[in-house]
């Protein structure tokens, strides 16, 4: 079964920072690409990082590229989203997610 548990949200001031992670089982990780996107109600999703386990290659949003860094260790299953300068605007429950499956969200707040 494959499964994405996300962690790390929570709630900060405007120019903080959060760490989400997000660990995976049930499929051969290093084979498939994992991205984050995050979405408030009423919204559309928005599509924010993703990186290609197999050879390391990233892609940012422009909303976010030189605030959020992707990463993953492949040792652990896990792919985390290192953000920085955070604004109100990034206010969101983040997902990560692989075709076909993503994991059950995390809250991040931002307060002004």
């Amino acid at each position: 079964e494959v499964q994405l548990v996300e962690s790390g949200g929570g709630e900060v001031q405007a120019g903080g920072s959060l760490r989400l992670s997000c660990t995976a089982s049930g499929f051969t990780f290093d084979e498939y690409a994992i991205g984050w996107f995050r979405q408030v109600p009423g919204k559309e999703r928005e599509g924010v990082s993703c990186i290609n386990n197999d050879d390391g290659e990233t892609y940012d949003a422009d909303f976010v590229r030189g605030r959020f860094t992707i990463s993953n260790d492949i040792a652990k299953n896990s792919v985390y989203l290192q953000m920085d300068s955070l604004t109100p605007e990034d206010t969101a429950v983040y997902y990560c997610t692989i075709p076909d499956a993503k994991g059950q969200g995390t809250q991040v707040t931002v307060s002004s």
